[in-house]
């Protein structure tokens, strides 16, 4: 288990806006002890951005591709960087 500190940007496509999906992205974050933030494209993808351990992070991310999530999610592209540590809590935006 690796306890590195990262900081994920995910964009998920698919139908994802106006079902819940915001919600569920910060519950499941908070469960998992992440800080960051959940919004809205206007392109119609949710972008989520949080820092944790890489393992956590990483938990999220297959929860987003999971069936788990409300809607319909038919992509979700990661990217990983160092984490800048502005972050509390876990809103969405």
């Amino acid at each position: 288990m690796s306890d590195e500190r990262v900081r994920l940007t995910a964009w998920v496509r698919g139908r994802v806006q106006g079902v819940g999906f915001r919600w569920w992205t910060r519950a499941r974050a908070l469960e998992l002890g992440l800080v960051g933030w959940a919004r809205n494209a206007d392109d119609g993808r949710v972008e989520v951005v949080a820092e944790g351990g890489r393992d956590r992070c990483a938990d999220l991310v297959a929860a987003l591709r999971s069936d788990d999530p409300p809607g319909t999610v038919h992509s979700v592209v990661e990217q990983w960087a160092d984490p800048k540590g502005n972050l509390a809590g876990f809103v969405e935006r």
